[in-house]
């Protein structure tokens, strides 16, 4: 069985698998395996510091072995600027999350470059086709880190989002950690399937090994969607895009008390003293309600063909094969 779909053939990738372009986890070399692997490797430049695509850019192209790629920016934090200056050194597709994906779609377009956005609700999705989009994300609220604080699940929303943006390709994310999900996605309508957490536990990730470990050992029950901890460190994430984390000491302090930490100055000075002193991680630990289907740190190229095997078995079984 061939897992061949619209997201394939636009790519021109072997699998119907996508990195989620993760700031702070989606770097050069694990952007550059997944491509090698088959899928489609997303970097995870954030807000488009200048100085961080300078050092992983490079690393990219090094080790992408010709394959297609691309980078995502957080259309809440990056300027135009930074948009232009990523598409001067050849990327397949661009990828907009979080906020007005207008201020750059244009550009994107301009440069021959596949537009990707991703949404996190009806009205983002119908944005995202009057933009003109040439790939749609659906992101469920299962996901780890940042999403819809009040958005739907990743199953029903996906095939809504599939009816309406039809023909324009749709990824589903959230929830996805092994190739039954993958399976999952494509029986839902979507062409395949992004995915963040179970890329985060790999060898090519930036995270620390110690937030690799723990996401080996996490379980699903154990995450917890939040503002607090981007409160807590000073982000200016939007309110409404919540986080998706593991267990944190500041979490359990002030869980449901948003309006008060974002007044407490000692709170926010107690918070990077403790991540000085070593006590907490210097970024929350982001993981999405699958965690429990990981149990390993692959190489990021072996674990997206196996993910494709796993989907192709399921789809099997499904049709009684």
């Amino acid at each position: 069985m061939s897992l061949s779909t619209a997201f394939t053939e636009l790519f021109g990738v072997e699998h119907p698998i996508a990195l989620a372009p993760m700031g702070g986890s989606a770097g050069g070399a694990l952007t550059a395996a997944v491509s090698r692997g088959g899928g489609l490797g997303l970097l995870g430049s954030g807000n488009g510091d200048r100085d961080w695509l300078a050092r992983e850019l490079p690393v990219l192209t090094a080790e992408s072995a010709g394959k297609p790629w691309g980078v995502g920016f957080q259309a809440w934090a990056a300027d135009v600027g930074a948009v232009e200056w990523t598409l001067e050194h050849g990327p397949a597709a661009v990828m907009l999350s979080f906020g007005d994906p207008r201020p750059f779609a244009e550009r994107v377009r301009d440069a021959g470059v596949t537009l990707i956005v991703q949404v996190t609700d009806l009205e983002e999705a119908h944005r995202a086709v009057d933009v003109g989009a040439d790939v749609i994300v659906a992101q469920g609220t299962e996901g780890g880190g940042h999403g819809a604080r009040h958005g739907r699940s990743t199953l029903p929303f996906v095939p809504v989002v599939v009816d309406l943006a039809a023909p324009v390709p749709v990824l589903a994310a959230g929830g996805i950690a092994d190739g039954r999900g993958v399976a999952a996605a494509l029986a839902l309508g979507a062409a395949g399937a992004l995915l963040g957490t179970r890329f985060q536990a790999t060898t090519e990730s930036l995270v620390d090994r110690a937030t690799a470990h723990a996401i080996v050992a996490g379980r699903s029950e154990d995450t917890e969607r939040n503002r607090v901890l981007d409160i807590a460190r000073g982000s200016r994430w939007p309110a409404k895009y919540t986080a998706r984390t593991l267990p944190h000491p500041f979490l359990d302090r002030w869980r449901n008390q948003e309006a008060e930490l974002a007044t407490d100055a000692q709170a926010g000075q107690s918070y990077q003293e403790a991540v000085a002193r070593g006590e907490i991680p210097a970024l929350p630990q982001w993981a999405g309600e699958a965690v429990d289907l990981i149990d390993d740190l692959p190489s990021a190229a072996d674990l997206v063909t196996t993910l494709a095997a796993q989907a192709e078995a399921a789809l099997k079984r499904a049709c009684g094969g």
